[in-house]
């Protein structure tokens, strides 16, 4: 699926500016590689949700959030992974509107404890569909 790869390609580039890339990239280069990587894997996941639901028929979302509660519903998900998702695009709707107010401890939190939130909401999608990762 390209929305997985998507996940899969920003979570990679957050590693990897996390990681030994580290030490040659000024603070700020970190934090808007990260947080720009961050967006585009949470938009991806949103992408995902929505064509699941939408594909699948399990109703229309009132919201973008509102996808992952779908999922939920439908058991694709568990509903603590729901949560953790809505609020991931609470911190999306943030970010892209108010770039100011976003917390860099939130964005810390979010790299250190979620994104594996990010890439098992695919790995869910390929198991529950029987899809192999290039299906879609």
């Amino acid at each position: 699926m390209a929305k997985i790869a998507v996940v899969d390609r920003c979570l990679a580039r957050i590693a990897e500016v996390h990681g030994e890339t580290r030490k040659d990239l000024l603070p700020v280069d970190i934090d808007d590689i990260t947080a720009i990587n961050l967006l585009r894997a949470v938009q991806a996941a949103i992408d995902l949700a929505t064509h699941v639901v939408a594909s699948e028929n399990y109703g229309t979302p009132d919201s973008t959030a509102e996808a992952f509660s779908l999922l939920e519903r439908r058991g694709l998900i568990d509903s603590q992974m729901a949560g953790r998702l809505r609020r991931m695009v609470g911190f999306r709707n943030i970010a892209i509107h108010e770039y100011k107010s976003v917390d860099p401890a939130i964005v810390e939190r979010i790299v250190e404890q979620h994104l594996g939130d990010l890439q098992d909401l695919g790995a869910r999608v390929v198991e529950a569909f029987g899809l192999r990762k290039g299906d879609l």
